[in-house]
């Protein structure tokens, strides 16, 4: 429980991959088409009430603000994703590509972990090396693309975004264990 309370953030952002995995599985072109809509539906929003907000405002504190460029930038970004969220589906290899930085970057951190762990000499670092090198291979096959089809890559992402979220989820523990100790042998 101890585990739960200390590590709520890592856990709750793994177990919103795991979901988006699953619906990239089942449904890629909705899943993106829905969450850049919502996206676009929560920009206009905010956008509208930076702008009410500007004008609700005095002029010198409005002024110091610049509420008004930020709510009119957020009404165009938001008005662009609810009526082209079919762009971000035409430029969902740009996204890929960025996802797999994010992932190959996520690698990195997981060998720095594996390799603290080993120095250490406290054991249990397998689990911490697996995850990185499953998360530097996802990174690479989605960063060489070799699918060609959007649809191919979609499907390859959501199933990384579960394995990788899954093993992040046991390597945090393997890694709070270790810390665990690492801090009672002291």
């Amino acid at each position: 429980m101890k585990f739960m309370k200390q590590h709520a953030n890592s856990i709750i952002l793994c177990l919103f991959e795991i979901l988006v995995g699953i619906l990239l599985l089942i449904n890629p072109e909705k899943f993106t088409t829905a969450i850049v809509s919502v996206f676009g539906i929560v920009l206009i929003a905010v956008g509208l009430i930076c702008v009410i907000g500007y004008f609700r405002m005095d002029a010198v504190r409005a002024a110091a603000s610049q509420s008004l460029l930020k709510g009119l930038s957020a009404l165009i970004a938001g008005i662009f994703c609810v009526t082209r969220s079919d762009w971000f589906i035409a430029a969902f290899p740009v996204l890929a590509i960025l996802y797999g930085v994010a992932v190959l970057i996520s690698g990195l951190v997981k060998i720095q972990w594996a390799v603290n762990i080993i120095r250490l000499k406290l054991g249990k670092w397998g689990l911490p090396a697996l995850s990185a090198v499953i998360s530097l291979i996802c990174s690479i096959v989605i960063l060489k693309n070799p699918f060609g089809a959007a649809y191919v890559l979609w499907i390859f992402t959501g199933i990384s975004l579960i394995v990788e979220a899954v093993l992040d989820i046991a390597a945090l523990f393997v890694i709070s264990t270790v810390s665990k100790e690492v801090l009672s042998s002291r």
